[in-house]
């Protein structure tokens, strides 16, 4: 038997799965499988080359698939656009599976690759503490907003930024000390 190349779109809680042998022959195309089922039908799979997107979840997937023996190459989005838009018909799941069946086949294809389950953790890590920097900053800029609104301008520094609002709260009137007062109040007793 010859290699067989199978592509799976991720996107939802109904997937589609493509697979063709070495010269193209459709041989596993189920275009609806259910979440719970994937796991069951690719472990019955003889060892073969598994084209995933990289996308939220695929590197769980990956490395389940990867314990069962498959070669899995995971691939951006970007790279497997074209290939969808080639003589497919239509953009729907099952299309975008063989599109990315299609792709993991091309030799010169680039690949993401697969991470650990200790490096996911660590970006996981990485990426909380820049969303809590971002609303941080957002939360500033748009508290200075407010307040220059009432003429006290503060400069962009943070704590120094934090410790002129301190000061300036009483200025403001009652509802406005209040909305903006109490995340200084915070920051600045931090």
């Amino acid at each position: 038997m010859g290699s067989l190349y199978v592509g799976i779109d991720l996107a939802k809680n109904v997937l589609a799965v493509h697979g063709v042998n070495e010269s193209g022959q459709p041989r596993t195309v189920r275009p609806s499988v259910v979440r719970a089922r994937l796991h069951e039908l690719i472990d019955s799979m003889p060892p073969c080359v598994i084209g995933l997107e990289a996308c939220s979840g695929a590197h769980h997937w990956a490395r389940l698939f990867m314990a069962h023996g498959h070669t899995v190459r995971m691939i951006a989005q970007k790279f497997v656009v074209p290939y969808r838009l080639s003589g497919k018909r239509g953009k729907n799941d099952a299309t975008y599976a063989a599109a990315i069946c299609d792709t993991v086949q091309r030799p010169n294809m680039r690949f993401v690759p697969v991470k650990t389950n200790a490096r996911q953790a660590q970006l996981c890590v990485h990426r909380a503490r820049q969303a809590f920097m971002d609303a941080c900053t957002s939360s500033l800029n748009r508290n200075r907003g407010f307040i220059s609104e009432f003429g006290i301008v503060l400069p962009l520094k943070v704590t120094t930024a934090r410790r002129g609002a301190a000061l300036r709260l009483e200025d403001l009137p009652g509802q406005a000390n209040l909305v903006i007062g109490d995340p200084f109040r915070r920051s600045a007793s931090a």
